[in-house]
């Protein structure tokens, strides 16, 4: 019998994310530019600032190129970006060794179906509710949330709140 997802989230020390779909809900907007804008959650936001702040790592790991999401994320203390990233196992497997980050601390969080040979590669793959039907047959845990509206806050806070890390001193973190 498998375990619960919840057995697993004492190990996280890591989060992977990609970010359309995720961090974002996957529409872009064009401009007459032709400059493609998107939209995050500020609870998001929150969550990533306070993990790093009580010592996780996270990493970005993307298919995307746009300097626009990678300065909002930098501006929350996210340093290890893998942008127009093709094979995110490849990308995945360099940042686990750079950091010497055993996979069965790793939580990774992806939408559609280039995320999912990464998250078969890790201890606790999760999804946002609006996933593709091929990343939830793989993921671990289904966030009952979208991409782009608190997904990435819902796995944060859990693996937080299961470590005691959760409301800390509370007025340490500002999105």
């Amino acid at each position: 019998m498998e375990k619960s997802y919840k057995t697993l989230l004492h190990q996280i020390t890591t989060f992977v994310l990609d970010v359309d779909g995720v961090l974002t809900d996957g529409t872009v907007l064009v401009t007459s530019e032709g400059e493609m804008l998107r939209t995050m959650s500020i609870k998001d936001g929150y969550a990533i600032k306070v993990a790093i702040q009580k010592g996780f790592k996270v990493c970005i790991i993307t298919g995307g190129t746009n300097e626009g999401v990678k300065k909002r994320l930098q501006g929350l203390g996210v340093t290890d970006f893998y942008m127009g990233s093709h094979n995110k196992v490849d990308a995945l497997d360099e940042y686990l060794d750079i950091y010497d980050i055993p996979r069965q601390e790793v939580l990774y969080m992806g939408d559609d179906i280039p995320d999912v040979p990464a998250m078969q590669q890790v201890a606790l793959p999760c999804c946002p509710q609006n996933a593709v039907p091929e990343v939830k047959r793989v993921a671990k845990y289904i966030s009952h949330i979208n991409g782009g509206q608190g997904c990435v806050r819902d796995v944060v806070e859990q693996v937080l709140k299961v470590k005691g890390h959760w409301m800390e001193n509370f007025d340490a973190a500002h999105d």
